[in-house]
Protein backbone atom coordinates (compact mmCIF):
# COMPACT_ATOMS: atom_id res chain seq x y z
CA UNK A 1 0.00 0.00 0.00
CA UNK A 2 1.24 3.51 -1.48
CA UNK A 3 2.14 5.64 1.86
CA UNK A 4 1.84 9.03 0.20
CA UNK A 5 -0.99 8.51 -2.06
CA UNK A 6 -3.10 7.71 1.52
CA UNK A 7 -1.56 10.89 3.16
CA UNK A 8 -2.32 12.83 0.40
CA UNK A 9 -5.69 12.27 -0.21
CA UNK A 10 -8.56 13.78 0.40
CA UNK A 11 -10.00 13.62 4.22
CA UNK A 12 -12.72 11.15 4.48
CA UNK A 13 -15.75 11.20 6.35
CA UNK A 14 -14.55 8.82 8.35
CA UNK A 15 -11.12 10.81 9.12
CA UNK A 16 -13.30 13.72 9.73
CA UNK A 17 -15.40 12.03 11.97
CA UNK A 18 -13.05 11.64 14.81
CA UNK A 19 -13.22 14.77 17.13
CA UNK A 20 -10.40 16.27 19.07
CA UNK A 21 -12.39 17.86 22.11
CA UNK A 22 -10.37 20.77 23.48
CA UNK A 23 -9.16 19.69 26.81
CA UNK A 24 -8.96 21.16 30.11
CA UNK A 25 -6.54 23.11 31.35
CA UNK A 26 -4.84 22.41 27.87
CA UNK A 27 -1.42 24.38 27.51
CA UNK A 28 1.75 24.12 25.33
CA UNK A 29 3.91 24.61 28.41
CA UNK A 30 6.49 26.43 26.61
CA UNK A 31 6.95 23.52 23.77
CA UNK A 32 6.47 24.44 20.32
CA UNK A 33 5.82 20.93 18.42
CA UNK A 34 3.43 19.54 21.89
CA UNK A 35 0.92 20.38 23.64
CA UNK A 36 0.75 19.13 27.39
CA UNK A 37 -2.09 19.26 29.38
CA UNK A 38 -3.21 17.27 32.44
CA UNK A 39 -7.03 16.31 32.68
CA UNK A 40 -7.77 14.65 36.30
CA UNK A 41 -5.43 11.84 36.58
CA UNK A 42 -4.49 11.36 32.80
CA UNK A 43 -1.51 13.25 31.55
CA UNK A 44 -2.37 14.74 27.64
CA UNK A 45 1.01 14.05 25.12
CA UNK A 46 -0.75 15.99 21.62
CA UNK A 47 1.86 15.96 19.09
CA UNK A 48 0.89 19.55 17.95
CA UNK A 49 2.55 19.64 14.02
CA UNK A 50 -1.05 19.22 12.19
CA UNK A 51 -0.19 21.88 9.13
CA UNK A 52 2.07 19.13 8.04
CA UNK A 53 0.09 15.63 9.35
CA UNK A 54 2.57 15.94 13.08
CA UNK A 55 5.60 15.19 10.78
CA UNK A 56 8.44 14.79 12.91
CA UNK A 57 11.04 17.72 13.04
CA UNK A 58 14.53 18.12 14.72
CA UNK A 59 12.97 19.39 18.11
CA UNK A 60 9.88 16.92 18.35
CA UNK A 61 11.58 13.81 19.99
CA UNK A 62 13.01 16.30 22.91
CA UNK A 63 9.81 18.20 23.53
CA UNK A 64 8.10 14.83 23.52
CA UNK A 65 10.90 13.21 26.30
CA UNK A 66 10.53 16.04 28.55
CA UNK A 67 7.17 16.20 28.20
CA UNK A 68 7.29 12.48 29.28
CA UNK A 69 9.05 13.34 32.23
CA UNK A 70 7.01 16.05 33.29
CA UNK A 71 3.91 13.55 33.81
CA UNK A 72 6.55 11.29 36.07
CA UNK A 73 7.18 13.90 38.36
CA UNK A 74 3.40 14.26 38.45
CA UNK A 75 2.39 12.89 41.85
CA UNK A 76 -1.29 13.48 40.28
CA UNK A 77 -0.84 11.82 36.75
CA UNK A 78 -1.20 7.54 36.76
CA UNK A 79 -1.76 7.09 33.04
CA UNK A 80 0.16 9.41 29.63
CA UNK A 81 -2.25 9.29 26.57
CA UNK A 82 -0.25 10.06 23.73
CA UNK A 83 -1.78 11.33 20.19
CA UNK A 84 -1.81 13.64 17.44
CA UNK A 85 -3.93 16.80 16.17
CA UNK A 86 -5.43 17.21 13.10
CA UNK A 87 -6.09 14.93 10.48
CA UNK A 88 -3.25 12.42 11.89
CA UNK A 89 -1.11 10.97 14.65
CA UNK A 90 2.47 11.11 13.01
CA UNK A 91 3.65 11.03 9.12
CA UNK A 92 6.81 10.46 9.87
CA UNK A 93 10.03 12.38 9.40
CA UNK A 94 9.83 15.38 7.86
CA UNK A 95 11.65 15.28 4.53
CA UNK A 96 11.15 18.56 4.03
CA UNK A 97 13.53 19.91 6.56
CA UNK A 98 15.55 15.82 6.16
CA UNK A 99 15.48 15.14 2.70
CA UNK A 100 15.60 17.80 0.39
CA UNK A 101 18.23 19.92 1.33
CA UNK A 102 21.99 19.80 0.41
CA UNK A 103 24.31 16.66 1.07
CA UNK A 104 25.70 17.78 4.91
CA UNK A 105 23.00 20.52 5.59
CA UNK A 106 20.46 18.66 6.04
CA UNK A 107 19.66 17.05 9.39
CA UNK A 108 20.83 13.55 9.57
CA UNK A 109 22.87 13.94 5.71
CA UNK A 110 26.49 13.79 5.54
CA UNK A 111 28.98 14.85 3.15
CA UNK A 112 31.21 11.60 2.24
CA UNK A 113 33.12 9.76 3.55
CA UNK A 114 30.47 9.99 6.21
CA UNK A 115 31.11 9.22 9.83
CA UNK A 116 29.04 6.62 11.42
CA UNK A 117 29.75 7.51 14.85
CA UNK A 118 28.36 11.42 14.56
CA UNK A 119 25.31 10.11 13.17
CA UNK A 120 24.29 7.81 15.55
CA UNK A 121 26.01 10.47 18.37
CA UNK A 122 24.21 13.26 17.70
CA UNK A 123 20.87 12.51 14.93
CA UNK A 124 19.41 9.59 15.35
CA UNK A 125 20.24 7.44 18.76
CA UNK A 126 18.87 10.53 20.61
CA UNK A 127 15.69 10.42 18.71
CA UNK A 128 15.43 6.47 19.70
CA UNK A 129 16.10 7.67 23.59
CA UNK A 130 13.41 10.20 22.98
CA UNK A 131 10.52 7.51 21.51
CA UNK A 132 11.71 5.14 24.43
CA UNK A 133 10.73 7.67 27.08
CA UNK A 134 7.58 5.94 26.63
CA UNK A 135 8.30 2.66 26.85
CA UNK A 136 10.65 3.53 29.77
CA UNK A 137 8.38 5.72 31.38
CA UNK A 138 7.63 4.58 34.98
CA UNK A 139 3.63 5.79 34.00
CA UNK A 140 1.66 3.36 31.60
CA UNK A 141 1.57 5.47 27.72
CA UNK A 142 -1.66 4.53 26.03
CA UNK A 143 -1.42 5.96 22.54
CA UNK A 144 -4.21 6.83 20.29
CA UNK A 145 -3.44 6.47 16.53
CA UNK A 146 -5.67 8.47 13.72
CA UNK A 147 -4.94 9.05 10.09
CA UNK A 148 -1.15 7.79 10.07
CA UNK A 149 0.85 6.12 11.55
CA UNK A 150 4.07 5.57 9.16
CA UNK A 151 7.90 5.93 9.20
CA UNK A 152 8.90 7.40 12.24
CA UNK A 153 5.47 8.06 13.38
CA UNK A 154 5.13 4.22 13.68
CA UNK A 155 8.31 4.28 15.89
CA UNK A 156 6.57 6.50 18.38
CA UNK A 157 3.34 4.76 18.33
CA UNK A 158 5.55 1.31 18.89
CA UNK A 159 7.36 2.24 22.13
CA UNK A 160 3.55 3.51 23.58
CA UNK A 161 2.56 0.52 26.42
CA UNK A 162 -1.02 0.16 24.36
CA UNK A 163 -2.18 1.16 20.99
CA UNK A 164 -5.57 1.89 20.25
CA UNK A 165 -6.04 2.25 16.54
CA UNK A 166 -9.15 3.77 14.30
CA UNK A 167 -10.23 0.70 11.90
CA UNK A 168 -9.30 3.24 8.72
CA UNK A 169 -6.17 4.48 10.26
CA UNK A 170 -2.87 3.32 7.90
CA UNK A 171 0.48 2.20 10.12
CA UNK A 172 3.71 1.37 8.41
CA UNK A 173 7.30 1.81 7.56
CA UNK A 174 7.51 3.05 3.94
CA UNK A 175 11.38 3.91 4.35
CA UNK A 176 12.22 0.00 4.97
CA UNK A 177 11.99 0.53 0.98
CA UNK A 178 14.95 3.07 0.87
CA UNK A 179 16.19 5.32 3.23
CA UNK A 180 15.19 3.94 6.82
CA UNK A 181 15.62 0.93 9.07
CA UNK A 182 13.28 1.71 12.05
CA UNK A 183 15.56 2.25 14.95
CA UNK A 184 13.46 1.60 17.98
CA UNK A 185 12.86 -2.10 16.06
CA UNK A 186 10.07 -2.89 18.27
CA UNK A 187 7.88 -4.45 15.03
CA UNK A 188 9.51 -7.73 15.88
CA UNK A 189 8.44 -7.84 19.77
CA UNK A 190 5.42 -7.07 18.58
CA UNK A 191 4.32 -9.42 16.08
CA UNK A 192 7.39 -12.17 15.50
CA UNK A 193 10.12 -12.84 13.09
CA UNK A 194 7.89 -13.70 10.37
CA UNK A 195 5.03 -10.79 10.30
CA UNK A 196 7.65 -8.25 10.97
CA UNK A 197 9.61 -9.12 7.72
CA UNK A 198 6.95 -9.02 6.23
CA UNK A 199 6.04 -5.83 6.29
CA UNK A 200 9.67 -4.17 6.60
CA UNK A 201 10.77 -6.57 3.43
CA UNK A 202 8.33 -4.15 1.68
CA UNK A 203 7.79 -0.93 3.66
CA UNK A 204 3.41 -1.58 3.03
CA UNK A 205 0.83 0.09 5.54
CA UNK A 206 -1.78 -1.77 6.87
CA UNK A 207 -5.00 -0.26 8.32
CA UNK A 208 -5.74 -0.54 11.85
CA UNK A 209 -8.13 -3.43 11.46
CA UNK A 210 -5.25 -5.80 10.49
CA UNK A 211 -2.86 -4.73 13.07
CA UNK A 212 -5.00 -5.34 15.39
CA UNK A 213 -5.21 -9.31 14.08
CA UNK A 214 -2.14 -9.80 13.72
CA UNK A 215 -1.40 -8.42 17.37
CA UNK A 216 0.87 -4.99 16.09
CA UNK A 217 -1.32 -2.95 18.00
CA UNK A 218 -4.34 -3.73 21.01
CA UNK A 219 -7.29 -2.78 19.19
CA UNK A 220 -8.93 -0.91 16.68
CA UNK A 221 -12.26 0.53 16.25
CA UNK A 222 -14.27 2.53 14.07
CA UNK A 223 -13.01 5.87 13.88
CA UNK A 224 -16.03 7.64 15.55
CA UNK A 225 -15.55 5.46 18.54
CA UNK A 226 -11.98 5.81 19.03
CA UNK A 227 -11.78 8.96 21.27
CA UNK A 228 -14.80 6.85 23.48
CA UNK A 229 -12.88 3.26 23.55
CA UNK A 230 -9.52 5.27 24.91
CA UNK A 231 -10.64 7.26 27.36
CA UNK A 232 -12.92 4.24 28.64
CA UNK A 233 -9.16 2.62 29.03
CA UNK A 234 -7.25 5.34 30.20
CA UNK A 235 -10.13 5.70 32.87
CA UNK A 236 -10.11 1.91 33.73
CA UNK A 237 -6.28 2.30 34.23
CA UNK A 238 -6.21 5.79 36.61
CA UNK A 239 -8.59 3.67 38.57
CA UNK A 240 -5.37 1.36 39.81
CA UNK A 241 -2.60 3.10 42.00
CA UNK A 242 0.61 4.27 40.59
CA UNK A 243 2.77 1.60 42.34
CA UNK A 244 0.15 -0.84 41.00
CA UNK A 245 0.73 0.50 37.84
CA UNK A 246 4.73 0.41 37.84
CA UNK A 247 5.07 -2.89 39.29
CA UNK A 248 2.95 -4.80 36.09
CA UNK A 249 4.63 -2.63 33.56
CA UNK A 250 8.26 -3.39 34.60
CA UNK A 251 7.59 -7.05 34.94
CA UNK A 252 6.50 -7.39 31.32
CA UNK A 253 8.96 -4.45 30.15
CA UNK A 254 11.89 -6.81 31.78
CA UNK A 255 10.70 -9.80 29.97
CA UNK A 256 11.03 -8.10 26.64
CA UNK A 257 14.60 -6.60 27.70
CA UNK A 258 16.04 -9.82 28.30
CA UNK A 259 15.16 -10.41 24.55
CA UNK A 260 17.97 -7.99 23.41
CA UNK A 261 15.82 -5.37 22.57
CA UNK A 262 18.79 -2.66 23.25
CA UNK A 263 20.97 -4.63 21.55
CA UNK A 264 18.36 -4.71 18.83
CA UNK A 265 18.26 -0.46 18.80
CA UNK A 266 21.46 -0.16 18.62
CA UNK A 267 22.17 -2.46 15.23
CA UNK A 268 19.10 -0.79 13.64
CA UNK A 269 20.16 2.58 14.90
CA UNK A 270 23.54 2.20 12.82
CA UNK A 271 21.47 0.40 10.40
CA UNK A 272 19.58 3.21 9.55
CA UNK A 273 22.18 5.66 9.70
CA UNK A 274 23.81 3.13 6.90
CA UNK A 275 20.86 3.57 4.80
CA UNK A 276 20.67 7.34 4.85
CA UNK A 277 24.52 7.38 3.20
CA UNK A 278 24.79 4.14 1.13
CA UNK A 279 24.88 4.43 -3.17
CA UNK A 280 20.78 4.29 -3.15
CA UNK A 281 20.20 6.66 0.30
CA UNK A 282 22.41 8.96 -1.43
CA UNK A 283 20.98 9.00 -4.58
CA UNK A 284 17.24 9.07 -3.46
CA UNK A 285 18.23 12.75 -1.24
CA UNK A 286 19.38 13.82 -4.72
CA UNK A 287 15.98 12.94 -6.27
CA UNK A 288 14.03 14.41 -3.32
CA UNK A 289 16.21 17.70 -4.01
CA UNK A 290 15.44 17.66 -7.38
CA UNK A 291 11.38 16.72 -7.87
CA UNK A 292 10.76 17.43 -3.94
CA UNK A 293 10.09 14.27 -1.63
CA UNK A 294 6.61 13.93 -2.33
CA UNK A 295 7.49 13.03 -5.88
CA UNK A 296 10.32 10.89 -4.60
CA UNK A 297 8.67 9.09 -2.64
CA UNK A 298 5.76 7.91 -4.84
CA UNK A 299 8.33 6.87 -7.06
CA UNK A 300 10.00 4.41 -4.02
CA UNK A 301 6.83 3.20 -2.54
CA UNK A 302 5.73 2.28 -6.39
CA UNK A 303 8.81 0.64 -7.23
CA UNK A 304 9.77 2.57 -10.03
CA UNK A 305 13.14 4.51 -8.51
CA UNK A 306 15.18 2.34 -9.23
CA UNK A 307 16.20 3.48 -12.86
CA UNK A 308 16.96 6.65 -11.14
CA UNK A 309 19.88 6.34 -9.07
CA UNK A 310 23.30 4.10 -9.04
CA UNK A 311 23.46 0.59 -7.84
CA UNK A 312 19.40 0.21 -7.14
CA UNK A 313 17.93 -3.10 -7.71
CA UNK A 314 14.65 -2.07 -6.36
Amino acid sequence: MNALKYILRTPTNKLQSVCHRKLSMESKNGFETIVYSKVGRVAHIALNRPGSLNAINMEMPQELQQAVRDANADDDVRVILLYGKGKAFCSGYDLKQFAEGERGSAPGSQTMPWCPYKDYSQVMHPCTEAYMSLWRSLKPVVCKVHGYAVAGGSDIALCSDIVYMADDALIGYPPARLWGCPTTAMWVYRVGAEKAKRLLLTGDLIDGQEAARIGLVCKSVPAAELDSETDRLVNRIASVPTNQLFFQKQVINQAVEQMGLSSTQRLATIFDGMTRHSPEGVAFQERCRDVGFKEAVLERDEGDWGGKGPSSKL
